[in-house]
């Protein structure tokens, strides 16, 4: 199985969508993952086949209640679909909207793929649907096709642990999650500061043998690539000092050290 690592356009949004494909070439990625507005779609499709970049999308709702969400994230899928990404990756949905609202916009997202046959994967992140391990359960039960990108460390900032007493509800989300976003989060925030600092080693491996899992199970099921877009977040997402408003560690640089910590962990 071949092991494709993505870089987020996130955190280099002040270089043109050239510049940024020819440093995350450079740096030894695979592709971005990318959340472009309709405008800088093409564009975006365009600056990766240019540079022999693989390129993953992202869809949202949007809106003041639920009837113009669902139709900017239908409209929003259909868009993103007709570029033909590797795969759209959807912020799916509020912690708000009820069961029934949520499962209608995961049955949106199945239609689209459907119609366009381009795969469409659902984040684990606050504030959506599957914003911890337990609110999501219902929605696995009830909707077996639902498929995730793996982003654990929200759950982890959620439950205020490392989930040790939820093995259960992880090991449902591990065997339906196609693309892992490989961030470490911790009790109390998404992220911590710098996943090289001794201090995170146990974190860091609490999230390493979730992905571990996932990993074993695309292997099993012969997928041909696994995914994975090192997403740390920049300056806001991480850590500040106070006044100055400098980072604690530099986005660009962790990133980097995770696609080389998965890269000898995996052996690939």
């Amino acid at each position: 199985m071949k092991t494709s690592f993505f870089c987020p356009f996130w955190g280099i949004e002040h270089l043109s969508y050239t510049e940024a494909a020819k440093r995350v070439k450079n740096a030894g990625y695979d592709g971005m993952e990318i959340s472009a507005g309709p405008d800088k779609r093409n564009e975006a499709v365009q600056v990766a086949h240019d540079n022999g970049l693989e390129l993953i999308l992202m869809a949202f709702g949007g809106g003041s209640n639920f009837a113009e969400h669902k139709k900017k994230y239908h409209d929003d899928l259909l868009d993103v679909a007709s570029h033909k990404p590797l795969f759209i990756n959807a912020h799916t949905g509020h912690d708000y909207f009820t069961f029934e609202q949520n499962a209608e916009l995961i049955q949106t997202a199945m239609g689209v793929e459907k119609q366009t046959g381009i795969r469409i994967l659902h984040e684990t992140h606050r504030g959506r649907f599957s914003y911890s391990a337990p609110a999501i359960q219902y929605y696995l039960l009830k909707i077996p096709e639902l498929r995730l990108t793996a982003d654990y460390s929200h759950w982890v900032n959620v439950a205020e642990s490392y989930l040790d007493d939820q093995t259960e509800n992880v090991n449902r989300a591990i065997a339906v999650s196609d693309h892992i976003h490989c961030r470490v989060g911790h009790p109390e925030g998404p992220q911590v500061n710098d996943p090289r600092a001794p201090e995170w080693k146990d974190a860091l491996e609490s999230h390493a043998k979730w992905w571990d899992a996932i990993r074993a199970r695309l292997q099993k099921a012969n997928f041909p690539t696994l995914t994975v877009t090192c997403e740390f977040g920049p300056p806001g997402y991480m850590p500040t000092l106070p006044y100055t408003q400098q980072p604690v560690a530099s986005q660009w640089d962790v990133n980097l050290f995770m696609k080389d910590y998965l890269k000898k962990r995996w052996q690939v």
